[in-house]
């Protein structure tokens, strides 16, 4: 045996070993979170939930965000705390493989991603042939308004992604592979029955950019809203999308931190099972450059991915500003993405006491904190109601940023929060809609 088919014949036993352990420890998971904790995490959906049309990530985030009895979390202990949101995150990522196995698979960081699909940049012709020339399907692929030669891969049949990862990297090592990973709204809205889709004809430049799900049609957002759509089914009315929208520029019901500015909305999610990807937020961000986007909200949370970090370099060089939420899987967890490129602004949550929200992620840096639970924000049924997670605090300073120009202004204007953990300041401490 060479030392290329000892090479293959380790790469398949490793394999083989990850699959027979993957499914038992994202399933072993729950238990060893707590006593009781599955019926904590896991409220009991209707046959067939999670599958089918339907935005599948924040449907299934708006079932599973509320993690425990929300009312409860303070008085958790931090191991406590964390152990239960390391379950609930690996029983989201277990509800979707159980149900979408076909579209989603892990990468070889075992972080969720679409099957199949390997994303490459900085590849030159000749990696390129050898990558055909080993069964890769390659496509050329652009983003708009992003100056980034993007390569598309399509994965060998039989081969899984953790392991065709490996060989494209030893095949184009000069090349950055990955896998196109799936990001999740941080915060979860409540559901409602499909909605109108907003649509108030096209805006100019400068307007606030979302990069989320889709925004309803809703009484308190009557500025000017544009829509497109990056994945299948899209642009389709989330509660989630719709919840953010309405905190960046609601009026009357619900305000907003800069009532009625024009909104650019890009719904990455759809009806997409793999909605949520880095290859869709990255035609998103192009989108946005393009159209001379002044600020971006993105309150979604993924990993680290080549692709998403060189497209938000990118972007931010034309000028756009852009602020993320630091996620909910708690302060043990690893850092997320993208709130911790040093080109983002990270925005963390606070309770109605600013108190820093004991589930709020952690970012590689943090930068402002704002209201992120006891408030309300627009529904899908034309109303309001309780919406919770670091995704709400993200487009209260993301509007102020629209209003005041400058992340200095915003420094000016923050309030010090109680110790270590909220960057400059709490920001919008009022903006609740609790009134």
């Amino acid at each position: 045996m060479d030392d290329f088919d000892a090479e293959k014949a380790g790469d398949d036993r490793r394999e083989e070993t990850e699959m027979r352990w993957t499914r038992p420890l994202l399933i072993a998971g729950l238990w060893l979170a707590a006593p009781g904790a599955q019926a904590q995490l896991l409220p009991a959906p209707a046959a067939g939930a999670l599958g089918g049309v339907g935005q599948v990530l924040p449907d299934m985030l708006d079932r599973l965000g509320g993690i425990v009895d929300q009312s409860g979390l303070e008085r958790l202990s931090p191991a406590r705390l964390a152990d239960r949101l390391a379950a609930a995150r690996t029983a989201r990522i277990d509800a979707l493989l159980r149900q979408h196995g076909d579209q989603i698979e892990l990468d070889d960081r075992r972080e969720p991603a679409r099957r199949g699909i390997i994303l490459l940049t900085g590849a030159d012709a000749a990696a390129i042939e050898k990558l055909r020339a080993a069964g890769y399907g390659v496509e050329q692929v652009d983003a708009e308004g992003i100056d980034m030669a993007i390569t598309r891969l399509t994965v060998p049949d039989g081969q899984s992604l953790a392991r065709a990862l490996r060989s494209v990297r030893k095949i184009a090592p000069q090349a950055q592979a990955s896998a196109d990973n799936l990001y999740f709204p941080s915060g979860a809205a409540a559901a409602g029955k499909s909605a109108a889709l907003a649509s108030h004809g096209s805006v100019g430049r400068g307007a606030a950019g979302l990069i989320d799900g889709g925004v309803a049609a809703h009484p308190a957002l009557a500025g000017a809203i544009e829509q497109r759509g990056f994945v299948a089914g899209a642009p389709r009315a989330s509660a989630h999308g719709t919840a953010v929208a309405s905190l960046i520029g609601g009026s009357g019901s619900v305000k907003g931190a800069v009532p009625g500015t024009p909104l650019l909305v890009a719904d990455v999610y759809g009806d997409d099972p793999a909605g949520g990807s880095s290859f869709a937020i990255v035609r998103a961000l192009g989108w946005m450059a393009a159209r001379g986007a002044k600020v971006v909200t993105i309150s979604l949370v993924g990993p680290d991915n080549p692709l998403l970090a060189g497209a938000i370099r990118l972007v931010r060089d034309k000028g756009v500003m852009l602020v993320a939420a630091v996620g909910n899987d708690g302060p043990a967890a690893p850092p997320a993405y993208p709130a911790s490129y040093p080109q983002v602004i990270a925005v963390t949550g606070v309770d109605g006491r600013d108190r820093l929200l004991p589930e709020a992620g952690r970012a590689a840096h943090v930068d402002f904190a704002a209201p992120g639970a006891d408030m309300m924000a627009a529904d899908m049924a034309g109303g309001r109601d309780k919406v919770r997670g670091t995704s709400f605090a993200a487009p209260l300073v993301a509007g102020l940023l629209m209003a005041g120009g400058s992340v200095e202004a915003l420094r000016r204007e923050a309030k010090p929060g109680r110790g270590k953990g909220y960057g400059a300041g709490i920001l919008c401490g009022t903006c609740r809609n609790m009134d």
